[in-house]
């Protein structure tokens, strides 16, 4: 459904929660308009929750709010990035995909380019220890899964000759001040030519060229989860982590109920980091020795 010409996602069955969809740079420009609606939509919404601009991290308004992160690099020029932002080995990294041949370009979206993101998609049912959420996309699946938000994305592709090897997208906001990377995504089997590495600096580079001043890698950590390799790439190639109000607006009794009782978080959320950690290495042995061919590569 639309909300003040935005879309909103409405997630769970016992508690129904509201969001806007692509909140890490989709924001509310008026709440108290945006509660309005939601109220009148006749949709039974127990809580709405949104995140405040990560420009502006200083608590603005008076509704229940809790802090939530996110993976931020602030932009001036390419070359200051290049050269005081970040260390040595990702500086390597980008080199060393431009030695083996990999070609970074911004691309439309269409055919050629989603039969390359499907190609990618479907290459290994496991990524980073758990089972990967996207393989089996069709062309049909990945049209309706990419092309939101078309008018401010920006599709950058590496290539070996023709072949898609990665890809990213990146999604402006209306002021054009802020990108997020919605998605990012290379081909295991090539990993050894760092395409993913170049793909971040040919993404800084296209918001260097448009004067986009913060750049948006989802999450710095997530929950409880202490620091992994996928914090840690984003820790070297120049990313922060910054701390943003994120509110919670109840708009039933039920949502104020499950704020107060702490239900509005998931489940794996409130489990111990000591125990989910030990949650996630089985699973990650588990899924290495299903997997074995898919995990190596």
């Amino acid at each position: 459904m639309k909300i003040c010409g935005r879309d909103i996602l409405l997630k769970g069955r016992l508690i129904r929660t509201a969001r806007i969809d692509g909140e890490k740079y989709e924001f509310p420009e008026d709440p108290e308009v945006m509660l309005e609606g939601l109220r009148k939509s006749g949709m039974r919404i127990d809580l709405f929750t949104f995140l405040q601009r990560v420009q502006d991290t200083k608590p603005k308004y008076t509704y229940p709010m809790e802090w939530d992160n996110l993976a931020v690099l602030p932009i001036t020029t390419f070359d200051h990035w290049w050269n005081e932002q970040i260390r040595s080995y990702p500086r390597n990294r980008a080199r060393q995909a431009e030695k083996r041949g990999v070609v970074l370009r911004e691309v439309p979206l269409n055919d050629d380019l989603l039969q390359g993101i499907c190609s990618i998609y479907n290459e290994v049912p496991v990524r980073q220890g758990r089972p990967f959420p996207h393989y089996g996309m069709t062309l049909e699946k990945a049209r309706g899964y990419a092309g939101t938000f078309a008018d401010r994305s920006i599709w950058i592709g590496a290539y070996l000759k023709e072949t898609l090897i990665g890809f990213v997208k990146l999604v402006t906001d209306e002021q054009r001040t802020l990108a997020c990377l919605v998605h990012i995504l290379s081909m295991a089997a090539h990993k050894d030519k760092a395409p993913t590495n170049a793909l971040i600096a040919r993404s800084v580079q296209a918001c260097a060229d448009r004067g986009i001043s913060h750049l948006v890698y989802e999450n710095f950590t997530y929950g409880k989860k202490e620091g992994d390799s996928l914090s840690h790439f984003k820790e070297v190639n120049g990313f922060q982590r910054v701390d943003v109000p994120r509110y919670y607006v109840p708009l039933t009794p039920m949502g104020w109920a499950s704020y107060r009782l702490g239900f509005h978080h998931r489940l794996i959320d409130r489990i111990p980091e000591s125990i989910a950690g030990r949650l996630r290495s089985w699973r990650k042995s588990f899924l290495e020795r299903k997997f074995p061919v898919e995990t190596k590569a």
